[in-house]
């Protein structure tokens, strides 16, 4: 999609796969007529309460534990300014650009409720920083859910720290006036409403979806050619026989293992020669199956907080009859949950890969050379990228643990359960990444098993992804580089969809 074609929210229910669009590809996006109405009435509300010297948490008071400190209005505009300069205090490594407007889409997905009361120039000034190519930079690390991430980018609205413009890190300053911007004016409650609610966990994980529906694609693919390449015996795959288990997911994955490998001579000429397989490649529809359950929940409570408004406080009603209601929808327990359940899906899915790559090297397993290389001894061909594999899938096992159980107190008790969301989204991130490693490793290995046979003799499905990736890396005769093969075959997983 180019930059110069519109999208527009506002109107109907968002899915994860929205966020990834803008986030990616840099098209123009805007607000429905609908949702600026909203925006407008909320405002209009949070000006009443001003002028009328009303009480409500989080518009003319303090903040967290300082919330029965009473402020007047000509100290409102200050205080939304404090909350950005207090609140951005992240550390570590700068997230993406992609990741940093995959935020930003989910915070404006929340503000087109009309249900914070933000400024419409505060939205406006978000659809600006994505439209015009403005990323905030923001340092990944000091969120335990909320706050931090979302503070950085307030900062960017007003012109303060550094963003990534054509290519090049500048002065946010800078960056605004290059594109006939002026930093963004704020009053009550915008500060707060900048800082507040789930788009950090909620952006990134609608990221991590779309890499987790990749990889759990391809997995299937790489599986195959991997129980092609070890002779595997297709009535595992029976569709009779799935459909007892009583799993949509596990039906579609027996399936998907079907065509890929239909018209396998390798498949049809080992028929018969043992009982059954090992677990890591009968059980294929199985574990696969599992995760992909696993990613059907983790859409949906993903998809319900991208369509939710999780500010604090949120206003409602009207300007003669409001409420100002203090809640706790900013808490993302929902999502943290999510990306948890998902980081160990995604975490059984890359072991299941390295089992099955470790068979392909073993002869004594495999019935192919050692190593998956004509002359073992003098070339060690795949023996260390099963170590890597092995690496990551260690480290996997740490990224696994759930990271909504870690727990700690802030804001003085007033703020004593956190849900730890936007951790789980940064680490399931992370744990995509090595996943995409893995199966990249078992590709290289399967292919080159497949070689041994024969490739001309694989299945229809396994054949189209051997050439695929014989495009790119050529077979093994003797030792050479891998490192650089295996970022060919990632950068395939990545990039590519075979369809099946």
């Amino acid at each position: 999609m180019s930059a110069t074609e519109q999208i527009t929210w506002g109107d109907t229910r968002l899915n994860w796969q929205d966020v990834v669009q803008v986030a990616k590809s840099g098209a123009v996006l805007q607000l429905s007529v609908g949702a600026w109405q909203r925006i407008h009435s909320a405002r209009e509300i949070v000006g009443r309460i001003v002028s009328d010297k009303q009480i409500a948490y989080g518009i003319n008071t303090g903040l967290g534990a300082l919330c029965n400190i009473t402020l007047e209005e000509d100290q409102l505009s200050q205080l939304s300014r404090n909350t950005l300069l207090s609140h951005a205090c992240g550390v570590g490594p700068t997230l993406t650009n992609v990741q940093a407007r995959a935020i930003i889409c989910a915070a404006i997905a929340n503000y087109s409720h009309g249900k914070s009361g933000v400024s419409p120039a505060v939205v406006q000034g978000l659809l600006a920083l994505l439209n015009r190519g403005i990323t905030p930079q923001i340092p990944s690390q000091g969120s335990v859910g909320y706050l931090t991430h979302m503070a950085h980018v307030g900062l960017t609205l007003i012109g303060i720290g550094c963003v990534s413009y054509r290519g090049e890190i500048v002065a946010a300053a800078q960056a605004l006036a290059a594109e006939g911007l002026e930093p963004c004016p704020l009053g009550a409650k915008d500060g707060l409403s900048l800082v507040n609610g789930t788009p950090c966990m909620t952006g990134l994980s609608c990221l991590a979806l779309e890499e987790a529906s990749r990889l759990f694609a391809w997995a299937d693919v790489t599986g195959a050619m991997s129980f092609e390449a070890l002779r595997g015996q297709l009535d595992a795959f029976d569709a009779e026989i799935l459909a007892l288990k009583g799993s949509v997911n596990v039906q579609t994955v027996g399936e998907r293992l079907r065509k890929l490998l239909a018209g396998s001579q390798i498949i049809l000429a080992s028929k018969g020669i043992r009982t059954q397989d090992a677990l890591s490649l009968r059980s294929m529809p199985q574990i696969h199956g599992a995760s992909r359950d696993q990613f059907d929940y983790a859409a949906r409570q993903i998809e319900t907080e991208l369509n939710a408004a999780t500010d604090n406080p949120l206003v409602l009603g009207t300007t003669e009859k409001w409420r100002v209601v203090s809640q706790a929808n900013p808490h993302g327990q929902s999502v943290a949950l999510a990306a948890d359940a998902l980081a160990i899906a995604l975490a059984e899915t890359g072991s299941v890969a390295e089992r099955r790559l470790d068979r392909l090297i073993n002869p004594l397993v495999s019935g192919l050379p050692a190593f998956l290389v004509a002359e073992p001894g003098v070339n060690s061909g795949m023996m260390i990228a099963q170590y890597v594999a092995a690496s990551l899938c260690g480290e996997n096992r740490q990224l696994a643990q759930p990271a909504v159980l870690d727990n700690y107190v802030t804001s003085g008790l007033q703020e004593d359960h956190l849900s730890m969301g936007t951790s789980a989204a940064l680490k399931l991130l992370r744990l995509a990444e090595n996943t995409v490693q893995i199966l990249a490793i078992e590709y290289l290995l399967a292919a080159q098993a497949l070689d041994f046979h024969g490739a001309e003799n694989a299945g229809e499905g396994t054949q189209r992804a051997w050439a695929l990736l014989r495009n790119e890396v050529a077979s093994w005769t003797e030792d050479r580089w891998l490192a650089p093969e295996i970022e060919k075959a990632a950068a395939l997983i990545r990039t590519q969809h075979l369809t099946v």
